[in-house]
């Protein structure tokens, strides 16, 4: 007979919620320091590259306040490629750009660990609670 895997007792995805938002807020710290990068280096910054970088910077403002969202990962996604697409404005900003999109990779891999880890119950909050619930069904026993 199979035991049904115990819910967790508190919420595991907040915490890589706040990772994910905590990296979009470090990335755009890191796209609006690299501003005068881009005016030094180059063709300088232009009206469409200014926008597009500023622009970008304040989507990922924006999108770690909406990281509880269903669609928020799909969103964290499409801001990497629009950070990878800054290859045309600047080398130095899509090589920021490909080591952001590690850095997402190997939160993409976290995520896809938490989530093989819930289903099979291996998580602590899951063991304690499993736990408790054996000890409730040696009470009633008695």
């Amino acid at each position: 007979m199979t035991e049904a895997v115990p819910p967790p007792a508190k919420d595991p995805w907040k915490g890589l919620r706040g990772v994910m938002a905590g990296t979009l807020i470090l990335q755009a710290i890191v796209v609006m320091l690299a501003l005068p990068v881009v005016w030094r280096v180059g063709d300088g910054i232009t009206w469409f590259s200014g926008s597009y970088v500023i622009g970008l910077a304040v989507l990922m403002i924006l999108g770690a306040g909406l990281q509880g969202r269903p669609w928020a990962l799909k969103f964290d996604i499409a801001l990497q490629v629009l950070m990878i697409g800054t290859f045309v404005i600047s080398v130095a900003l899509g090589i920021l750009g490909l080591i952001f999109a590690a850095v997402w990779g190997y939160i993409l891999y976290l995520r896809n660990d938490l989530q093989s880890r819930i289903k099979a119950g291996l998580l602590p909050s899951q063991q304690i609670s499993a736990a408790e619930d054996a000890e409730g069904s040696d009470d009633e026993r008695k």
